[in-house]
């Protein structure tokens, strides 16, 4: 999904392949596009805090092993 712009500035939702006029949707239609952006967005959100957290178990990890080394 994404949105847009013509060169008249009437914005256009594509949608599977197929174009639509924002101005010619009906108010459910374009609150259902506001929630899948929304649901887009927070999806990406916690795509990054994963990565994020995989990153700093790893660092954890490390940490771990090189101070059980020492006890060796």
């Amino acid at each position: 999904m994404s949105e847009n712009t013509t060169e008249s500035s009437n914005p256009v939702l594509t949608f599977e392949g197929k174009k639509y006029l924002i101005s010619d949707l009906s108010n459910e239609i374009k609150e259902s596009i506001k929630g899948l952006q929304i649901a887009e967005t927070q999806l990406k959100m916690y795509e990054d805090t994963l990565k994020l957290l995989s990153i700093s178990r790893n660092s954890l990890a490390n940490q771990l092993r090189e101070k059980l080394k020492s006890l060796e």
